[in-house]
């Protein structure tokens, strides 16, 4: 949902009402706790939401954003199997879909391979650059993390291929598997804030996100949305996916150690009143990136789909400003095209 909500495209789709009840996920039933009143989640700390007049106030009057190429270049890699000993290597995919390899394991975060992220093929934002990775390339996945539902970030037509081709397991916020069992993808375990699991040698933490989750017009926040840690023995990395400034990252830092590399969003943050509360902004990744201690983070959720009012390179832009700003070096955030490879020791 949020690839249309965040979307200056929007108002032509208002007509498809019945489409996107349908697109709904199950109402999750569990134990109230901080985030969960008995019917929907919530973040811990306050933050104001938007809602559908300020969908219409941002379309009305904060313009049209800066027109995007149609076709952004990029260069495919082919991965290796596994990650070096002793090292961890992160590849961008797309959008916040990243392959990250260490310790003999291969993960997908919130992976997309679909032309549009939306409930249909035909609706929703349109890709400008291709995946850094071919599909049929891909090594052996042994799981999957999903940050939450909104449809640039969950996508069932690539779930569903990756669980006849890999059987991965799936990793997501409580309430998700019995979506994704619905919609035919299987493997999936739900975690709560702070919940840990095993992959092999490494040690996955689902951990908090000032975000939110929807599908369709009736499921606002029914299913839990968050961030992962990821560690092993040799080293660790985090993967943001969709949040906003919050007192997380420190709490994540306090809680499970600085990772070694850092998967932190720099898009779809214009404009500033609407988008604040649900995405940082370049100058605020460079925040989290301090908070959290990261020996190195790279640059997300950028240059795929346009989203937003900022132009395809101002997240970059505005990430080197940032760094600046701060005595930081380039090599300490990176942001690289899709098909990008980092490592840490």
């Amino acid at each position: 949902m949020e690839a249309l909500l965040s979307s200056p495209r929007l108002l032509p789709f208002l007509s498809l009402a019945p489409l996107l009840l349908a697109c709904g996920a199950p109402v999750y039933r569990g134990p109230v706790s901080e985030r969960f009143d008995g019917e929907r989640f919530r973040y811990a700390a306050p933050f104001d939401e938007r809602g559908p007049l300020d969908i219409l106030r941002w379309q009305l009057f904060d313009g049209p954003d800066p027109d995007w190429p149609e076709t952004i270049p990029s260069r495919p890699t082919t991965p290796a199997p596994a990650a070096p000993p002793g090292r961890v290597r992160v590849t961008l995919i797309n959008h916040a879909s990243t392959l990250i390899q260490l310790d003999q394991v291969n993960i997908l975060t919130d992976p997309v391979w679909s032309d549009r992220v939306g409930p249909t093929s035909w609706l929703g934002p349109a890709r400008h650059q291709a995946p850094g990775v071919r599909f049929e390339d891909l090594p052996p996945i042994h799981a999957i993390l999903l940050s939450h539902s909104h449809f640039d970030h969950l996508d069932l037509p690539t779930l569903r291929r990756l669980a006849r081709a890999h059987h991965p397991r799936v990793l997501a916020g409580l309430g998700t598997r019995a979506l994704l069992e619905q919609e035919g993808v299987s493997g999936a375990e739900d975690l709560d804030w702070w919940q840990a699991t095993t992959v092999g040698a490494l040690t996955i933490t689902f951990a908090p996100a000032q975000h939110w989750s929807r599908r369709g017009l009736a499921d606002h926040n029914h299913l839990l949305w968050g961030s992962f840690l990821v560690a092993g023995p040799s080293g660790s990395a985090y993967f943001a996916g969709d949040t906003g400034w919050g007192p997380h990252f420190a709490e994540i830092r306090a809680r499970l150690g600085a990772p070694s590399l850092a998967l932190l969003p720099i898009g779809a943050y214009q404009p500033r009143w609407f988008m604040r509360s649900q995405h940082i902004d370049p100058d605020e990744a460079v925040a989290a990136h301090l908070a959290l201690g990261a020996s190195r983070s790279v640059a997300i959720h950028w240059g795929t789909f346009d989203q937003s009012n900022e132009g395809v390179f101002d997240p970059v832009r505005d990430l080197w400003a940032a760094l600046a700003r701060r005595g930081l070096p380039e090599e300490a955030f990176l942001a690289r095209f899709n098909g990008g490879v980092v490592e840490a020791p």
